[in-house]
């Protein structure tokens, strides 16, 4: 397959393009070139938000397939949408479940009400990018993912978990510890992908793993195998943290307490999806191949940098803990 990816060298991207590149694809990445790429691909550069950022993709070619990773404002999509009009059989655009209206019947299908696309931040940004990926003239796979974790993760959700139980001690880890959990392995979605593209598989996806896939338990259980067993979990009651003042996803990455927002990212209706062909790799295999990326890197774990930072200052940790 002729492939081009709008992006191929951050997280998602960069295992989109390794998978093709395993499969012998012909595999093109567009990007700023800010990050080294798989071996194998060919690289065009070029900057989304220039006026001529997108000239690089201004060849006499064409592709069976387009994979678009942007997560920002849709102008983007959009520009290259409509530029990619006549020369390609196939666009993914990798959206969210984030665009689903929040307070919405559980579980969220593929039919749930959506948000308002006038709404700020990340899931306005994917709903906008949605529609402005219709501007394509063929077959559109909406790519709407969960949580995703995996090698390259460059959000820092599971690196810092796998850091934070490395460094070992007392460690508070939030409960319950049945608390399940429903992501994504980045890899899995990739084969999704790649295999939709193959068959221009039009419409939207929730791409995520089945509820329950994993708990909380077994996740913080496995980093703390993979990387020695150093870290006494400490398991402590949700409100005990809420009396902390300490903020669930980004100060506890993964987390969010037994309620609505945990509901909302865990409780997905993949029915479509894994009649479609989508297969999750057991968190075991996510979380030893991401902790062995991270001991193959000469420094710290890249991190986007229109991301904030996440974790928890060990000083509150201790604090909480009595230490």
């Amino acid at each position: 397959m002729r492939l081009l990816i709008l992006g191929g060298s951050g997280f998602v991207g960069r295992a989109i393009a390794e998978e093709a590149v395993a499969r012998g694809d012909d595999v093109t990445v567009f990007n700023r070139g800010q990050r080294g790429v798989p071996p194998g691909v060919r690289v065009l550069r070029g900057d989304r938000l220039a006026p001529d950022g997108l000239a690089a993709l201004n060849v006499d070619q064409s592709w069976d397939a387009v994979v678009d990773t942007w997560s920002a404002g849709s102008g983007p999509v959009g520009r290259t949408a409509r530029l990619l009009s006549g020369r390609a059989a196939h666009y993914t655009y990798v959206s969210s479940r984030s665009v689903y209206q929040w307070g919405a019947t559980l579980p969220l299908t593929e039919l749930t009400p959506l948000a308002d696309p006038r709404e700020p931040g990340y899931a306005g940004d994917k709903l906008r990018g949605e529609n402005a990926a219709e501007a394509f003239d063929g077959p559109v796979l909406l790519a709407r993912a969960g949580l995703i974790l995996g090698p390259y993760e460059d959000v820092g959700r599971l690196p810092w978990w796998l850091s934070r139980v490395e460094r070992g001690g007392p460690t508070l880890a939030p409960g319950p510890r049945e608390l399940p959990l429903q992501y994504i392995d980045a890899r899995d979605l990739a084969i999704f992908i790649l295999n939709a593209g193959g068959a221009q598989l039009p419409g939207a996806y929730n791409l995520v793993s089945g509820a329950g896939h994993t708990t909380m338990g077994e996740l913080l259980g496995l980093c703390n195998e993979v990387t020695g067993n150093r870290a006494l979990l400490r398991w402590t009651d949700p409100s005990v943290i809420e009396a902390a003042g300490i903020e669930p996803w980004t100060q506890l990455p993964i987390w969010f307490p037994p309620g609505p927002d945990h509901e909302f990212l865990h409780q997905a209706d993949v029915t479509k999806a894994f009649g479609a062909g989508l297969r999750c790799r057991p968190a075991r295999d996510t979380v030893t191949d991401t902790w062995r990326w991270m001991r193959s890197l000469r420094g710290d774990v890249p991190l986007r940098a229109d991301r904030s930072p996440v974790g928890l200052d060990p000083a509150i940790e201790r604090k909480v803990l009595g230490e």
